[in-house]
């Protein structure tokens, strides 16, 4: 690598530090090797944290000079990863400022804050180091082409990413429904309650909130559910999931789960809100030739 600290001159977003560092590494490869880059950009030492209940760390100077961060002993790589990039973009924002002097401690509680809006600085620190990590190991222009090969919404994608990028799940589920063209949400769930719901701009609001019991008709509950691999997509009540008002007409939703260990399972939720005259076509169809007219008429 050729790129440089001062190359980065004054910039202070995640997304330009990001655009800055691609435009000067276009080559980086991909998984992009952060220790690498993070040891270009002045860090000197990746260190084990044994602290109980934080992923990570950053130790620096007053003027950044340079900087030491730390990864908990026990992450997993896709974890490592991560929380190394989400130390370097503390690095690297220079309006970010340890709560401790000189020291970033960030907790695993940390790492899922991704709203800028109506937070506390500490909160939108995190935020924003969050978004580096996800984008410079996740790079914009190689996620969009790698988006570009997939149909229609599936779980197993999520997964791919996750190889591809040499990420976590749930991050790759998050980048998975940004960049997704389609209307598509994931529930991120811990024995049978939601923790987390990424969605993109086309997803309507959700009516089940972070701590809710996933809903009881939910594909989630079936026996057929449980497997080692990721269900087919399931026709269900979209008024399970979605906001309405009364008497509102919903669109067709569908339902894909995969369980994982330790409780945990992805869902995937995914409509195509359809116009007034295939709705009407719609009803006198039944739940698997409504999926299949769907899937024929994107790509025919």
């Amino acid at each position: 690598m050729k790129i440089e600290r001062m190359d980065l001159g004054d910039v202070g977003s995640p997304e330009g530090l990001v655009r800055q560092i691609l435009k000067l590494e276009p080559d980086l490869p991909i998984p992009v090797p952060i220790e690498e880059l993070a040891h270009q950009l002045d860090i000197d030492e990746i260190i084990d944290l044994s602290t109980d209940g934080y992923e990570g760390g950053l130790i620096t100077d007053e003027t950044r000079s340079s900087g030491t961060i730390l990864v908990s002993k026990s992450a997993m790589r896709g974890r490592r990863r991560f929380t190394v990039g989400h130390e370097l973009g503390h690095f690297l924002i220079p309006t970010h400022k340890p709560v401790q002097n000189g020291k970033f401690l960030c907790s695993r509680d940390d790492r899922r804050q991704w709203s800028t809006k109506d937070v506390s600085t500490y909160a939108r620190m995190e935020a924003e180091a969050n978004r580096f990590s996800a984008l410079i190991l996740m790079p914009p222009p190689k996620m969009r082409a790698m988006m570009e090969r997939f149909r229609d919404p599936d779980l197993g994608h999520i997964l791919d990413v996750a190889r591809h990028f040499d990420v976590s799940r749930e991050p790759a589920a998050r980048a998975y429904a940004e960049y997704n063209d389609q209307a598509v949400a994931i529930a991120v769930i811990k024995d049978g309650r939601v923790l987390r719901i990424y969605r993109n701009t086309k997803f309507p609001r959700i009516c089940v909130n972070n701590g809710d019991v996933v809903p009881a008709k939910s594909l989630f509950h079936l026996q057929s559910a449980r497997g080692s691999n990721p269900t087919g997509l399931h026709e269900n009540g979209a008024e399970l999931w979605i906001d309405s008002d009364r008497g509102e007409r919903l669109p067709a939703l569908y339902e894909q789960v995969f369980i994982q260990q330790e409780g945990f399972a992805l869902l995937l939720l995914w409509i195509e809100i359809a116009d007034e005259e295939e709705a009407d076509e719609d009803e006198n169809r039944t739940a698997k030739e409504r999926l299949k007219h769907r899937q024929s008429y994107r790509y025919r």
